[in-house]
This record gives structure tokens, C-alpha cells and sequence, in this order.
């Protein structure tokens, strides 16, 4: 091999040696680490659902106030009905009579309570006794066919006891309930008698 050649060998050698560090230096230059893609995880965050707190509403039963017990003697006392406070007497025989609840009884009670009412009584057309009160008592004529043991108030100021039938404008006072009609006929069908009204 000549000179010539061996000096150009030589010098291409160097000139690798040579640009070898820069083409390194080069390619490693341009080689950037990859940016590393860190998704940082959001925290979770756990939500505690609050707790309702249900306040119950204890709400205390009304307290019924106790029903008044209506016991036997705190009841008002009523007075007693005129049924119970008069007695009829006819020629001294006692009757008993179911009277009626109206104003006429309820007066003729009152007229009586301090003392018996004797009544002169009258026959009258074959079926019926008639005598004055000697005073007018409240009176709620209406028309009424009468029977034998009835006992009516007639204008107001007359008492009838009827052992027959009449009809007429009356206003009912009782009815004589323990006499049958041939009893009745035999007590008023046989002359004027005397009525006695009395308290018990």
C-alpha cells in the first residue's frame, strides 16, 4: 500500500472518531423523556347521607275529661204528675182514675191540695153526671166522642162524668179505669151524687 492511501484511510478513521461524539450528543439531545401522563385520582369522597332523624311526635292522647255519671240523686227531682196526687171519691166509693198530663189536671191538682173539693153533681140526658167546679180552669176543647168511666172539663168551669156516650167540644181530664160500664151505670145512673176531689 502506498502513502497516498494509507494517510486518506487514516484520516477518515479520525474524522469518524471525531464526529462520533457529536452525533451522539446530537441524537441524545434531541431525545426528550416522555411526559408522563399522571391523572391523579380525585379523592372520593364518601357523602355521608345525614340521617334524618325522625323525630317522632309523641303526641299524648287528649285526656277525655270522665262523662259525668248521673247517679239517682243528683238527678233533679221532678214534682209528681197529677195522677199520682188526686184521689176521686164518688158517694164516698173511691175510683181509680187515670188522669190525664195537661195544664186542666195540673190546675185542678193545685185546686185540691190543700183541700177535698166536694162537687154537687146532676144528671143529665141518661148518659152523663154534671156539676161547677166553682172556678175556671185552663181548657183545650176539642171534639170528642165520650164513653162510660170519662171524665171531661165542659166550658171550662164544669166537671162531667159520663156513664154513657155523647159527643161534644171537651177537654179530657181522665178516664175512670176500674169500673166496668154496668158498674159505672149502677154508681151514676141512679140519681144526683157527690163528687169528692181530694189530694193524696
Amino acid at each position: 500500500m502506498n502513502s497516498k492511501n494509507r494517510s486518506g484511510k487514516y484520516f477518515a478513521a479520525a474524522l469518524a472518531v471525531f464526529m462520533l461524539p457529536i452525533c451522539f450528543s446530537a441524537c441524545g439531545g434531541g431525545n426528550t423523556a416522555p411526559a408522563t401522563d399522571t391523572t391523579s385520582q380525585s379523592e372520593v369522597t364518601s357523602h355521608k347521607a345525614d340521617e334524618q332523624t325522625t323525630a317522632e311526635t309523641t303526641v299524648a292522647p287528649a285526656e277525655s275529661e270522665p262523662e259525668e255519671s248521673q247517679s239517682e240523686t243528683s238527678k233533679e227531682t221532678e214534682e209528681e204528675p197529677a195522677v199520682k196526687t188526686l184521689t176521686m171519691k164518688i158517694d164516698g166509693t173511691k175510683v181509680s182514675v187515670d188522669w190525664e198530663e195537661n195544664e186542666s189536671v195540673a190546675a185542678l191538682a193545685e185546686l185540691v191540695k190543700d183541700k177535698p173539693l166536694t162537687i154537687q153533681m146532676s144528671m143529665y140526658g141518661g148518659f152523663e153526671q154534671v156539676g161547677s167546679l166553682g172556678t175556671n180552669l185552663p181548657r183545650n176543647d176539642a171534639q170528642t166522642t165520650t164513653q162510660s168511666g170519662d171524665i171531661v172539663l165542659y166550658s171550662g168551669d164544669q166537671i162531667v162524668v159520663f156513664y154513657g156516650s155523647n159527643s161534644w167540644a171537651y177537654t179530657r181530664l181522665g178516664h175512670i179505669a176500674d169500673k166496668t160500664a154496668a158498674q159505672m151505670k149502677d154508681l151514676l145512673g141512679n140519681g144526683n151524687v157527690t163528687i169528692e176531689l181530694s189530694a193524696k
